[in-house]
């Protein structure tokens, strides 16, 4: 798959905001002592299974809400939920990898000044509404970020983490280049994503990055 003009943003919060949403198999992974929660708006491409000719099966934009746990010394990524304007991808993703995918109806859109204009509602049936809707564009030039930044412990993650309905957590690794990153400028007009875990924002700006394209392979889930 590929993943293209993608907009890390970040939060701090309270460890105890996030605790009641992530199972106890799972520790959350703390920077300097500090939680962080991201809200990850993209575009996905070239989705497709190995054996598949390039070209793939789906294109469509997605945004995830998550945090960063440990398991058994291995770093990865929790998402507390991923809105996504496909619905094949939705279900394949819910029944192959127990990810808390939703429907949703979304865009994204680039400017001539390099601005990504992106917005999502979530449309999925019974589940809580999330919107979110901003405008972002990178500044600056691409770096890869330095082992022990910041910067690294955010972006480089290697797996994902996920529970099925009977509380059973699965790792699913992922692997891929460095991160191309670039510093990121944002204007944001709604974003209720965090909203649905109880969590408000704090009012700061979040701590933003940019990717203008990343390829990326994933295995299947591996139960701990």
């Amino acid at each position: 798959m590929t993943w293209h003009d993608l907009l890390f943003a970040h939060w701090r919060v309270p460890e105890a905001a996030l605790r009641p949403h992530i199972p106890d198999r799972l520790q959350i992974d703390r920077h300097e002592d500090r939680a962080w929660l991201g809200i990850v708006p993209f575009g996905m491409s070239g989705t497709r299974p190995r054996w598949m000719p390039a070209g793939g099966l789906f294109a469509f934009p997605e945004i995830n809400v998550r945090t960063y746990v440990v398991a058994d010394g291995k770093p990865g990524v929790w998402f507390f939920s991923l809105d996504a304007a496909s619905w094949l991808a939705v279900r394949g993703a819910r029944m192959l990898y127990h990810l808390r995918y939703y429907d949703a109806r979304m865009s994204l859109e680039r400017d001539a000044e390099g601005w990504v204009h992106y917005r999502s509602r979530r449309t999925h049936r019974g589940a809580p509404a999330a919107e979110f809707s901003a405008r972002y564009r990178p500044v600056g030039d691409v770096y890869t970020s330095a082992p022990g930044t910041l910067e690294s412990w955010l972006t480089d993650r290697y797996c994902l983490y996920a529970a099925d309905g009977r509380g059973r957590v699965y790792r699913g690794e992922i692997h891929h280049p460095p991160w191309p990153l670039q510093q990121a400028e944002a204007q944001w007009e709604r974003n209720t994503m965090s909203e649905p875990l109880g969590i408000t924002l704090p009012a700061e700006q979040p701590l933003l990055h940019f990717s203008a394209r990343l390829d990326v392979v994933g295995w299947g889930l591996e139960r701990l």
